[in-house]
């Protein structure tokens, strides 16, 4: 039996005045599902109960057909993670300073050579240079991400290098762009260089000083069993640390 058309049409605003976030839960299981079932190696598929990638990617509102940059991506887990979520119509950059790719012997470089051979990857563009030096047009870029890695900018190079970092990933974002940064989280009073780790405030502080707004803070990867005093690669704590995620947005509309 046919619905009237009273009926049919009440159910289409019923559907189309679903709250975004049911919307966002779809999106999230299906990118997870993809990621799971995908060809990548069992060790990252693991490495994904703690990172929950998926979550990141909603939580950011990244979807198919979007350009995004992968800042510091080292060996490509991100990358990757980005390549299947902005599909065949979308772009990604994996953006290394020639530093990080020559640490550990190259181990980072050989990492991610290894996962866009043969072009398995072909939504993947490497920018093998520093952040600084990489020629994106400005306002071309629609999200950026920095996973565990914006503590070594300023433990390692200060406030000033952190202002510089922000102000080239807000130049080549569109009006409506989005940063997420992701961290491990230190305590105040600790030798957070020492342990890989910095103390949200710090990251907080920089913002504030940037031209970037803070859009959103989740709670999804807090570990409250990590006390933040141990170096991050300890194996009692290495992928289960305590971290934060931030999402920062470029003030204006999204194209």
């Amino acid at each position: 039996m046919h619905s009237a058309p009273h009926l049919r049409l009440a159910a289409l605003i019923l559907v189309f005045a679903l709250p975004v976030s049911a919307h966002a839960a779809d999106s999230t299981d299906g990118l997870a599902a993809a990621l799971a079932a995908g060809d990548r190696s069992d060790a990252e598929k693991q490495r994904d109960a703690g990172r929950k990638p998926a979550e990141v990617v909603a939580f950011l509102a990244i979807v198919p057909g979007m350009t995004v940059v992968d800042l510091l991506a080292a060996g490509g887990y991100y990358t990757e993670v980005l390549s299947v979520a902005v599909g065949a119509k979308g772009k990604v950059y994996a953006q290394n300073p020639p530093r990080l790719l020559q640490m550990r012997e190259g181990a980072a470089d050989k990492a991610l050579t290894a996962r866009l051979e043969g072009g398995r990857l072909s939504n993947v563009e490497r920018l093998d240079l520093d952040l600084a030096e990489i020629a994106l047009a400005p306002n071309s870029v629609d999200a950026a991400i920095t996973a565990l890695n914006f503590h070594d900018i300023y433990n390692g190079s200060g406030v000033e290098a952190v202002a510089g970092f922000l102000n080239k990933v807000y130049s080549i974002l569109k009006p409506g762009g989005v940063l997420g940064i992701i961290d491990h989280h230190g305590n105040e009073d600790a030798d957070n260089k020492d342990l890989h780790r910095i103390h949200e405030s710090l990251v907080l502080a920089a913002i504030e000083a940037s031209p970037f707004e803070l859009d959103a803070s989740s709670d999804m990867l807090r570990n409250p069993d990590d006390d933040r005093t141990l170096n991050v690669f300890d194996e009692s704590i290495r992928g289960k640390t305590d971290r934060f995620v931030l999402r920062l947005r470029k003030p204006g509309a999204a194209s």
